[in-house]
């Protein structure tokens, strides 16, 4: 990865409550105490920087609003089609994102080679769904033979389930996906009922721990959360139908939520023109208006909230306006939070969600004071500058 030298002069710079005037010396990719004497110089004055964001729902290889296309359209056209992505994301301010359902060691590779710009990535490989779950992509009346693809892997029974995880980690994934209940782009499952047995999911909560890594699940209901929380999972993804008791379950697990609000909003006002099923945005509709309930009642509990878009095919322009709807919710400092030092906490990268010594040089330098003016954090005019390890994208 390619690092550079820059000093941001006369900014006001996000302290993690608010903010400070004070100069940021990147030298060779990271915060230091003091500037490079060859660095470049770039006026902060009457602007304010805050970190890198972090966009902890992000797929890559999501080309399409049809399941099957994703998971078996040709690899070479997902990996093209998800540089681009990645590319598009950098240039909103998200200079981190973790892939949750997809991506493999070699866009990894590839991004670690400076092939194309792209936020920092952490991905999970395919996530793992049990047969006829929400990673299964056929519809009930279609009778052929679907194991895995590029986003998901069906696989069912606990030894199964271990050599996946195994066979995950061996190949580079920074954590992994489970589906534990259903969802909206799947066909034949009820989107409230829990997904995989108790056994399945300690088992791949086991196996990914012992490697130091950690289960991140898709789940929407009460009864799916409280079924992926027991079995000691970590993330909960979406959570949208969570009530308060599951909140506070939550929090006393020291689970995190990853709301994904971008993706309903988009799926709504969006889907029916791009070719969106009926099925699903039937599906939509139940989950699109308790979105932002699930951010307060997750707050008012003390859960972390981090910060996701999970946006498919065309919709993948509309992660800022993910930014917009949680700021609706919880307000500009919290969702500024859960887009750095929450979602830092999540990924367990202490160089992440900062600007003090030793974080990595990632920063998103704003026209206008994001507190005051909270557009300034999804408006894409208000970005000055996106820097990632110290070079301007």
């Amino acid at each position: 990865m390619r690092t550079a030298s820059i000093t941001i002069t006369g900014a006001q710079v996000w302290n993690g409550e608010g903010f400070d005037a004070r100069d940021v010396h990147i030298v060779d990719g990271r915060v230091a105490d003091a500037g490079h004497p060859d660095a470049r110089q770039l006026d902060g004055s009457g602007r304010w920087l805050v970190p890198g964001l972090i966009d902890a729902h992000f797929h890559a290889y999501a080309t399409s609003m049809d399941g099957l296309e994703n998971e078996r359209g040709p690899l070479s056209y997902a990996a093209i089609n998800g540089a681009t992505r990645l590319a598009k994301a950098l240039q909103r301010g998200f200079t981190t994102v973790r892939d949750v359902a997809g991506g493999d060691i070699g866009l990894a590779r590839a991004i670690d080679a400076d092939l194309f710009p792209s936020p920092r990535y952490h991905f999970t490989g395919p996530a793992l769904s049990q047969t006829g779950g929400h990673g299964d992509p056929r519809s009930a009346h279609v009778d052929v033979c679907f194991s895995h693809g590029h986003m998901c892997e069906v696989v069912d029974g606990v030894d199964n389930l271990r050599l996946a995880v195994r066979n995950r980690l061996r190949t580079g994934a920074h954590a992994i996906k489970v589906m534990a209940s259903g969802g909206v782009f799947s066909l034949t499952d009820p989107i409230r009922v829990p997904q995989y047995s108790a056994d399945e999911l300690r088992a791949v909560v086991d196996e990914a721990t012992r490697r130091g890594s950690y289960v991140c699940a898709h789940a929407y209901s009460s009864e799916a959360v409280q079924h992926a929380v027991t079995a000691g999972v970590r993330s909960i993804e979406h959570g949208n139908l969570i009530d308060a008791d599951t909140a506070r379950l939550m929090a006393e697990a020291g689970a995190f939520l990853v709301p994904t609000l971008a993706a309903y909003d988009a799926m709504d006002r969006r889907g029916a023109e791009i070719g969106l099923n009926e099925t699903s945005l039937a599906k939509n509709s139940e989950v699109l208006s308790k979105g932002q309930d699930a951010v307060r009642l997750a707050h008012e509990a003390g859960v972390r909230v981090g910060f996701g878009t999970d946006l498919m095919g065309d919709l993948e322009d509309d992660q800022l306006a993910g930014i917009r709807l949680q700021v609706e919710a919880s307000g500009a400092a919290a969702t500024l939070h859960s887009m750095t030092a929450v979602n830092a906490e999540l990924i367990g990268d202490e160089s992440l969600g900062h600007l003090n010594a030793g974080a990595y040089g990632d920063a998103v330098l704003l026209a206008s004071d994001p507190l005051a003016e909270p557009a300034a954090l999804w408006q894409q005019d208000a970005r000055v500058a996106v820097v990632r390890a110290g070079t301007v994208a």
